[in-house]
């Protein structure tokens, strides 16, 4: 078995279909939250604004308290200290008193100013991760069953959490660093060449030298980035596959085989990571070492001015000037290699960009129409009028199919694999859309309809239904979420059935669950299983149903689909998981329940259609041959011939299939 579909499904193409930057789509939902976010920048301006006071008050103190001849300076000019000569004890004092105050006040306002910041920053950065994860989700869900089908569940699941987390950490994160450099180099720049041009000239000259590296750097790891973002996915893939199927791996012992599919992809992620890691820090080195070389080069400069000029003359500077520039120069390096950090960060998140708003931007291909039809209920009468279907251009599940099916009337569909029964049904409920012809219920073409009223006159249950993490009681009331309050006539507890194990749910499971769920259960012949367990229906099934049989987790997604109230059922295999003597006493419940129901029944054992109303025979996306059981019988066809092979007439060795392709 090859990893060839590892290299697919993976959202590559609909990455590459995003058209322009994907970051603006990120600031499309930051609009909502723009007196937040202005808030917070002012806020993040002045915090950084007032960390850069106090090394101008050491200038001062050195130049006036200490050595009380130095010039006045920047804080003198700005008005915010007294001009003229500081003489005498009491003077220095007082003088020194003023140099805390506005320390104090400077480290008062950077505290204000910085939780302001980063709370309005942090807070904003949550609630777009909230409007983006929900759309996303809501968006992915409303896409039709064959995008599903051509991506991977690892590359969905990576696209709502790491995707839209790498995003929130950007605004989080990312949008502050870029204020933080723009004012602290802006604030530093300007403070330097009031003190010296000369020596802010060679402080700031990196700063070009910076950005153009930047800029390279940043084509240079694009497409490292956006192979390790690819790499992760299929590894996801390839892991959630493996545990999904546990069972089967020990069944077969195929530990040592999917351990060495699962080292490859881990290897292959572990190359592309070093390979971006390497890069990442030979870029910060280089950041590093130029900050190092203009830290040398104006303590050279600046010494050597004092040296030869005298302190204050010839454009020298003052000893506190000296301390001013380089602790302001200090505070410059951090900001100029954040630069580096920054651009590989605003990378990362652009991939993640180009993932989330590229599938954003994906039109599901079964939508509602503008003027949808919504029938407040439906007959149940079905018709297939010259249906074809295939999943790809280059093969036809489904090759003109002619069907009128009857409102309440039972129809059994059976056939070999490959046969189109499990396809044909799914062009009911428009899973899938026809290539030609009309799918057709109560004479109004299914295209017609509101998908989701059309749907909620449509009960379905497959052969391996899906059962949600939660208690049985949950699972069944998913088919009506109202039927999960204990007052069985309000609706207000909508999201009950995705709060498995909370509280609330295990009291309302202490109470019992209400009449409907029971009935439902009973229906299906689920009630007396689901009582022998441990906590009847409150008990936890486990994520996927693990801790039920096939059987049982088979009779709990009928009764859920009875709880919707139908006028439409669809029973894919249905029955396939359970014994002879548990399918009898379905059959009894289901011949009663769908006495006044449209149903359409596929069926491992023909003995389970045997008293359809109707039984049509398919092969090769055709209808064979069609009829009453016994009609068909005596037909001697390919029915009577599936009937002989089941019912040890026949030693042929072809047995009926299961399910569909």
């Amino acid at each position: 078995m090859s990893d060839a579909s590892d290299e697919h499904g993976d959202f590559a193409e609909i990455r590459e279909s995003v058209d322009g930057n994907p970051m603006t789509g990120l600031l499309r939902y930051c609009v909502p939250y723009w007196p937040r976010l202005s808030l917070g920048l002012a806020a993040a301006i002045l915090t950084r604004l007032s960390r850069l006071l106090p090394a101008l008050l050491v200038g001062a103190a050195i130049d006036r308290v200490i050595r009380t001849g130095g010039e006045p300076g920047l804080l003198t000019d700005a008005g915010l200290l007294p001009q003229g000569a500081i003489t005498g004890q009491a003077a220095r004092l007082a003088f020194l008193e003023q140099l805390v105050v506005i320390a104090a006040l400077a480290y008062l306002v950077r505290a204000v100013t910085r939780f302001a910041s980063r709370y309005l920053f942090q807070s904003t950065a949550q609630k777009v991760q909230r409007d983006l994860r929900n759309d996303t989700y809501d968006h992915m869900q409303h896409l039709s069953l064959g995008f599903f089908a051509d991506h991977q569940t690892g590359a969905m699941m990576s696209v709502l959490n790491q995707d839209v987390n790498r995003l929130e950490q950007f605004l989080n994160t990312e949008i502050r660093q870029g204020i933080r450099v723009v004012v602290t180099v802006g604030g530093i720049a300007a403070i330097m060449f009031y003190y010296s041009p000369k020596l802010a000239l060679i402080a700031l000259a990196p700063v070009p030298i910076i950005g153009l590296a930047s800029g390279r750097f940043l084509t240079w790891i694009e497409p490292k980035y956006r192979g390790i973002r690819e790499t992760v996915s299929r590894l996801n893939s390839r892991l959630e596959n493996n545990i999904g199927g546990a069972r089967v791996i020990k069944a077969f012992n195929r530990h040592e085989f999917e351990l060495e599919r699962v080292a490859v992809q881990s290897e292959t992620y572990h190359d592309e990571k070093v390979g971006a890691i390497r890069a990442r820090r030979a870029f910060f080195s280089g950041l590093r070492m130029l900050t190092g070389v203009v830290f040398v080069a104006i303590l050279w400069v600046a010494g050597s001015d004092i040296i030869l000029r005298g302190e204050g003359i010839g454009g020298a500077l003052q000893a506190g000037s000296v301390a001013v520039f380089f602790l302001l120069l200090r505070r410059l390096y951090s900001p100029m290699r954040r630069v580096g950090k920054t651009a590989n960060k605003y990378q990362l998140a652009k991939s993640s960009a180009e993932r989330v708003f590229g599938l954003l931007g994906h039109d599901p291909q079964v939508t509602s129409p503008a003027d949808a039809h919504f029938p407040e209920s439906v007959d149940g009468r079905v018709t297939f009028d010259g249906v074809r279907f295939g999943y790809t251009d280059e093969e036809e599940v489904i090759s003109g199919i002619d069907l009128d099916v009857e409102p309440g009337e039972t129809v059994g569909l059976a056939g070999t694999t490959g046969a189109g029964k499990s396809t044909l049904l799914k062009l009911i409920p428009r899973f899938y859309d026809v290539n030609s012809g009309a799918v057709e219920v109560d004479g109004v073409d299914v295209r017609e309809y509101d998908l989701t009223a059309l749907r909620e006159h449509i009960g379905i249950v497959e052969q391996n239904p899906y059962m949600f993490s939660g208690t049985a009681a949950e699972n069944i009331g998913y088919g009506d979420l109202s039927a999960l309050d204990a007052g069985d006539g309000e609706a207000e507890r909508s999201a009950a059935a995705e709060r498995a194990g909370s509280d609330t749910t295990r009291e309302r499971d202490a109470d019992g669950p209400s009449e409907r769920i029971v009935e439902a259960a009973k229906a299906a012949e689920a009630h007396e299983f689901i009582t022998e367990l441990p906590e009847g229906y409150g008990t936890q099934i486990g994520e996927r149903g693990v801790k039920l049989s096939g059987g049982q987790r088979q009779r709990i997604a009928i009764a859920r689909a009875l709880l919707n109230d139908p006028e439409i059922i669809v029973l894919d295999e249905a029955t396939s998981d359970v014994d002879t003597e548990t399918e009898e006493l379905i059959q009894q419940s289901l011949r009663r329940l769908t006495a006044d129901r449209t149903a359409f029944v596929i069926a491992h054992r023909l003995s389970t259609i045997r008293d359809a109303d109707r039984v049509v025979v398919m092969g090769d996306g055709r209808v064979r041959e069609q009829g009453t059981h016994d009609e068909l019988v005596a037909a001697d066809g390919d029915y009577a011939d599936l009937w002989a092979r089941q019912a040890g007439e026949d030693d042929g060795d072809e047995p009926l299939a299961a399910a569909d392709d």
